[in-house]
């Protein structure tokens, strides 16, 4: 992988002035790091014309700039950036560095080895593996940035990297650094992010949307600037300091909202936002924001259901804004965000804009956040991609307000309940609820809390953790504490079956053998030993029917010729370990030819001849084949990446192959008879059945087909649009 010299010397010169700046700047860093910096920096001129050196070099030096720049953390991650490429590429060692620098910049370098020593074991995208790195990261935030920001540089420079890695990369982002990255509050690298990863997995549609917005771009300016020109006169008649741009929402966030309104791009009204930023003291922010609210419900009518006020009480991951939709010229629906100059750049640079506001509100939310980070991942028995699920549940979820008895404000995911509330407060008061009291009614534990709601959680001596709970509860802290107290319950159940069962069989003079013991759980069909022993311990397993089986296959074992059975040779089956030969196989080749492995097609894509392909291996034997843009693969390779094969069709296909398609239009006489009479003249596709639903002019319709290969989908589809009132036609 090859790093032209520009761009590597343009690295160098701008990484010396980020140390000189460094240097200069009245922080916490000493001035002997910086030289010392500087000392490792001047050994990198020797590694000229060593490419993956260089390359190693160069995304460290990126990553570095990228975080002083755009994300403004401080010096300690960029520096520990540094100094983790410097230890990569050879040019100091890991002792060194930590004779030289402090104790603060040493953890975040150790924190970035412990991630690479993951990557450089496996680059599959598993929720394991998700968990490790987490888990390493939760140690600091800062780690969690230098992440997010390495991911950025990658996909600022996908020629790079291989297609596959730049794939994978995009992956990654979307699941899980551009949550992270959402949580944190870092929306601009946030959006970045999720804008590139999608240019990479769906190319396709950002290139569409990319072209209509550029086609629209003169007349979008046009808009902003004759919806701005008359606030902009009112707020300087009215004496505030302040700047208002106007900006496009991003490629993803369209496509998010056309996918959610099942609309196309031109029937997406709030294509840009309007953002009014006061330079205020922060003393008159509040107040000032409000006037200038006043003023721009004044000029435009507002949407009353579209008011959101994040000044009173600010989102967890510190934003602070006031937004509103008002009607603008023309009858456009336009959403302006109405903030300061401190309330934006936290909205831009996420937490890390905290540290230059000591004092102002906010500042310990960070504490907390790293807190539900430790305690989402702290369980190590949890399900991995139940931990990774909740976690993102948890990182998307909008919040509830809630006051305690003493009139504290705390917040909980929207949903949340009076269970979630008391584990919130401590999880002996959650163990022992039995419900709530609000407003001087009692309530029950499954009450979801509502924005205001005060709590008095009621307890009882006698209540215990129940498994219909875990049903219940949407948070995972409360979550991990009910599993954590059903484990242990089970647990000394299961210590009590296993003194019970041993005193038993010695009373009745059974000699206890270990192996014989496994045998007989397993022909009890239990997977678990202390499952086993739990349900003898709570009496849900007959101890005498563990008597009879366990004599059975002790008797079994002392006298195995009593039914002895021979297999003719005839009768042999060996099945053959796909994933083995998988893993020796480039790309399976799916013809009519292909011998000695069974595959099928998925149902959840249908994949047609001439679509792109992939394998998966399944547990019990064969290989189902998924299309590439399956809505299953994601999830698929990112818990089981190690049983992806590679795949293509080869040769003409004689199959048929059963595809749907989704048609979208106005509910006019006649236009579902249209496609009927269409698909029945077309010679390779042939109607399987239709479905139509009707709702409040349009018509939704499910057409089932059987055809050859894609081109045939490709050209009915067409045809099907062209028929007048379609609006869409989309395969599902």
């Amino acid at each position: 992988m090859g790093m032209d010299n520009s761009k590597y010397t343009s690295s160098l010169e701008r990484l010396d002035l980020f140390i000189t700046a460094v240097k200069n700047n009245s922080g916490s860093n000493k001035p002997e790091e910086t030289d010392y910096l500087r000392s490792i920096f001047l050994k990198a001129e020797s590694l000229q014309g060593n490419a993956p050196e260089w390359f190693v070099l160069t995304k460290g030096i990126e990553t570095a700039l990228l975080l002083e720049e755009e994300v403004n953390i401080g010096s300690a991650a960029p520096m520990a950036e540094l100094l983790y490429v410097f230890s990569k590429a050879g040019l100091e060692s890991l002792d060194n560095i930590r004779k030289e620098v402090s104790d603060q910049i040493f953890v975040l370098v150790e924190g970035l080895l412990r991630v690479d020593e993951l990557y450089e074991r496996t680059h599959s995208v598993e929720s394991e593996n998700y968990r490790k790195l987490l888990m390493s990261m939760a140690q600091d935030v800062r780690v969690i940035i230098v992440l997010i920001c390495e991911v950025l540089f990658y996909l600022r420079n996908t020629s790079l990297l291989t297609e596959d890695r730049a794939q994978e990369i995009a992956r990654e982002a979307s699941y899980l650094f551009s949550p992270l990255a959402h949580r944190l509050g870092l929306y601009k690298v946030k959006s970045e992010l999720e804008d590139l990863s999608m240019k990479i997995l769906h190319y396709d549609i950002y290139k569409d949307i990319a072209k209509k917005l550029n086609e629209t771009k003169r007349s979008r300016d046009q808009y902003i600037y004759e919806f701005i020109e008359p606030l902009k006169r009112k707020l300087e008649d009215a004496g505030f300091k302040f700047h208002i741009k106007g900006r496009t929402k991003s490629i993803y966030s369209i496509w998010n909202k056309i996918k959610k309104q099942n609309t196309t791009f031109e029937h997406v009204y709030d294509l840009f936002a309007v953002r009014v930023i006061l330079d205020t003291p922060y003393e008159r922010e509040k107040s000032d924001c409000w006037q200038v609210y006043s003023i721009l419900t004044d000029q435009y009518q507002p949407n009353p259901k579209r008011l959101r006020d994040w000044l009173s009480i600010p989102k967890s991951n510190g934003y602070e804004s006031l937004h509103t939709t008002v009607m603008g010229p023309g009858g456009k629906w336009v959403e302006v965000q109405i903030r300061t100059e401190r309330m934006d750049e936290i909205a831009e640079k996420g937490f890390a804009a905290h540290f230059k506001y000591k004092g102002v509100k906010g500042e310990n939310n960070l504490d907390s956040w790293m807190a539900n980070i430790r305690e989402i991942l702290e369980n190590p028995e949890s399900a991995n991609d139940q931990v990774i699920s909740e976690f993102k549940m948890n990182l998307y979820d909008k919040e509830v307000f809630i006051f305690t008895p003493t009139g504290d404000l705390l917040h909980l995911p929207k949903g949340a309940t009076i269970l979630d509330f008391a584990y919130l407060i401590h999880s002996r008061l959650g163990n022992q609820c039995v419900g709530g009291r609000i407003a001087g009614k009692n309530v029950s534990i499954r009450y979801e809390l509502n924005n205001g709601d005060q709590v008095e959680i009621l307890t009882s001596q006698q209540q215990k953790p129940k498994e219909e709970w875990l049903n219940i509860v949407k948070t995972s802290k409360a979550k991990n504490r009910i599993k954590s107290f059903l484990r242990e319950e089970e647990n000394e159940n299961a210590a009590l079956g296993k003194e019970l069962l041993t005193r038993r069989f010695k009373n009745a003079k059974i000699e206890l053998e270990e192996s014989v013991l496994a045998k007989t759980i397993k022909k009890m069909q239990y997977k678990i030993t202390t499952e086993f022993f739990r349900d003898l311990g709570t009496e849900r397993l007959d101890m005498q029917k563990v008597k009879d089986v366990y004599l059975e296959i002790l008797h079994h074992d002392q006298h195995p010729e009593s039914d002895y059975e021979t297999k003719s040779a005839d009768t042999f089956e060996h099945v053959s370990d796909l994933e083995s030969r998988a893993s020796k196989e480039d790309v399976l080749t799916i013809d009519s030819n292909l011998k000695g492995i069974q595959y099928s097609l998925a149902r959840c894509c249908n994949p047609i001849y001439g679509d792109d392909i992939f394998g998966f291996i399944l547990t019990q034997g064969g290989i189902k084949i998924h299309r590439t843009d399956c809505p299953n693969a994601p999830q698929m390779m990112q818990r089981f990446g190690y049983r992806y094969v590679k795949a293509k069709w080869s040769g003409k296909q004689g199959s048929q192959y059963i595809c749907t398609l989704r048609v979208i239009g106005n509910d006019d006489i006649g236009i579902v008879t249209n496609i009927t009479s269409l698909i029945q003249k077309e010679s390779s596709v042939s109607m399987r059945s239709i479905s139509v639903d009707s709702v409040d002019g349009l018509f939704q319709g499910h057409i089932s087909l059987t055809v050859t290969n894609i081109k045939d989908i490709d050209n009915i589809a067409r045809k099907i649009k062209a028929i007048k009132g379609v609006k869409s036609v989309e395969r599902s």
